[in-house]
């Protein structure tokens, strides 16, 4: 009981009530520093608020996942370089927040970010063969593959989980939460703790958050947020004995939707990397549905998707995403083609 509270608990609630408490000093900052998302200057199709709302929400999980990795983690290389990475991603997000980037530029900070951990030591070494068998990597293209794969999570979660009020803070939190739960499976291992309380400083940085951030948001977790969130949800699954396909299936949804969305864009001759209003959460809005029920979809579509990570063999959770794929893929189709008749 005690190596579960030291492992999980703690750190969680301590990170939670952290975050909870430094948010409302990051929004008087925010408004100090006009990092202020003002929809009246800041017109967009996928600018969805009415009113200037403060940006940099990220700032505040940032100092809650620091301090709790200095007091519950020990500071050896592999922390240093999440930490260093999740730093510079924190710098430029707020540049972001304030200046509104180039999108690649914001993309060759992304991977600049993502080799650091890398270079240290974390990286795919194998990876599960869902038809049976592992597949070790060798060393050059699992650090290629460890890369894409930390600036896949980074983009496709900041593009697909991060439209209404809330939806990003508790996608992270339920996902963050079935890592925990998948590490503690190799609890007897020791060299698994660090992961498992990774996990729970990330899943409490971003609970702790969302009572700021839930509709309607006093601040946004903004491109900081989707960046903190993205990065060290992908590092951990690197972690956790390589469970790819475990994130996958957790965050299936938002990273379906964004694959749609950016085939979209380029079938349409326009940039991937540049927003518009096509994603499933802006189709739900436009059915009518109200900001807090779809980021309860969301959370509850993470939630199964988790419950199912953690109960599916690796055939079955390729099955299992080629089946999601193909339904919401119907779905937005179906709805692009209803809101569509609706105008005419």
């Amino acid at each position: 009981m005690w190596s579960f509270l030291q492992l999980a608990i703690l750190p969680f609630l301590f990170t939670a009530l952290i975050s909870y408490l430094a948010t409302p000093f990051v929004i008087k900052l925010a408004w100090r520093w006009g990092i202020i998302d003002d929809p009246k200057r800041h017109k967009h199709p996928k600018v969805i608020h009415s009113t200037p709302t403060p940006r940099g929400g990220g700032l505040a999980i940032y100092i809650a996942v620091l301090a709790s990795c200095l007091l519950f983690l020990p500071l050896d290389k592999h922390l240093a370089g999440i930490l260093t990475g999740a730093t510079i991603l924190l710098i430029m997000s707020l540049l972001d927040d304030k200046y509104d980037l180039n999108p690649y530029l914001r993309l060759v900070v992304q991977f600049v970010a993502a080799a650091i951990p890398i270079g240290v030591g974390i990286g795919i070494s194998f990876t599960t063969n869902p038809f049976g068998g592992i597949i070790n990597l060798p060393q050059p293209v699992a650090d290629i593959l460890a890369l894409f794969w930390i600036v896949i999570i980074i983009n496709f979660l900041n593009m697909g989980a991060k439209g209404v009020d809330g939806q990003l803070s508790g996608v992270v939190a339920i996902a963050a939460i079935t890592l925990v739960l998948l590490s503690l499976r190799f609890s007897a291992d020791i060299t698994e703790w660090p992961v498992t309380i990774l996990a729970a400083i990330t899943a409490g940085a971003f609970l702790g958050f969302l009572p700021w951030h839930i509709y309607p948001q006093k601040i946004m977790p903004s491109f900081a947020g989707s960046n903190l969130g993205g990065f060290l949800l992908a590092v951990i699954s690197i972690l956790s004995t390589t469970k790819l396909g475990t994130l996958m299936l957790v965050l299936s949804i938002p990273l379906i939707d964004t694959s749609y969305t950016i085939v979209r864009r380029i079938i349409s001759g326009k940039s991937p990397v540049w927003g518009d209003r096509g994603h499933l959460h802006h189709k739900l809005l436009d059915i009518g549905w109200s900001k807090k029920r779809v980021a309860f979809f969301y959370w509850f579509a993470t939630g199964i998707g988790g419950i199912l990570a953690l109960n599916l063999n690796a055939q079955s959770k390729l099955y299992t995403m080629i089946f999601i794929a193909l339904m919401l893929g119907g779905t937005i189709i179906w709805l692009s083609y209803h809101l569509k008749s609706q105008k005419q």
